[in-house]
């Protein structure tokens, strides 16, 4: 093993958490743990291999359910204790058939409490869906059908009510007409093959992390 991964802090077991992301959306999936056995056939398949420790032995992610997970990056935490694994997931990553393993709230302020980028992750994976099955009765589904000139004209549309609610300084319909004008920009962007993730990757090159020493 090369590199920053020789830098690790393995527990008293030989074990280090690893907390597995949506590498597009951002949301959290799961937290499960490697040794240094799992993290090198992650590195040399590209998939999630983590340790059972429960089973103590090592387990393939999705191996029996189908919902691998197809590593993009894994970044170690500054103490090198924690590892975070971001992933492109197919299907669930929780063996409760639930998206992602944290999905019971103990604690919500309110109902505009949830994470942006979870809601772009559930609104992403709706519209992604939509344009697979084309459910009939489905609105995301006639803007399909309805092609690219029709998807484009919506955006000019609510792009043009945007400006409206700014203009009447209403913050409540700024924040509906923006709603629906991300909508219809998400759309066309399952429809033209663009992730988030590329959409992320262009920002960051235009607004990059500032160092500690800046």
């Amino acid at each position: 093993m090369k590199g920053i991964f020789e830098e690790l802090h393995y527990d008293g077991n030989g074990l280090i958490p690893a907390v597995v992301q949506d590498a597009e959306t951002g949301e959290v999936l799961m937290l499960a743990y490697m040794n240094e056995a799992s993290l090198l056939k992650t590195l040399d398949t590209g998939e999630t291999h983590f340790w059972s420790r429960s089973r103590q032995a090592l387990w393939h992610k999705g191996e029996t359910s189908g919902h691998f997970q197809k590593v993009h990056r894994i970044i170690p935490d500054c103490d090198r204790d924690t590892l975070l694994v971001q992933v492109e997931q197919t299907g669930s990553a929780c063996h409760t058939g639930h998206r992602t393993c944290f999905y019971s709230e103990a604690h919500k302020e309110g109902a505009g409490s949830r994470p942006i980028s979870d809601v772009l992750g559930t609104l992403t994976r709706t519209i992604h869906d939509r344009y697979v099955q084309m459910p009939e009765g489905s609105y995301t589904t006639s803007l399909f059908r309805g092609g690219l000139d029709r998807i484009l004209k919506k955006i000019g549309e609510e792009a043009g009510e945007v400006i409206i609610g700014a203009k009447n300084r209403n913050r409540e319909e700024i924040a509906w007409e923006v709603s629906d004008l991300v909508y219809h920009i998400l759309v066309m962007l399952q429809e033209e093959g663009v992730s988030l993730q590329m959409i992320a990757d262009e920002l960051e090159k235009r607004f990059p992390k500032k160092s500690k020493e800046d």
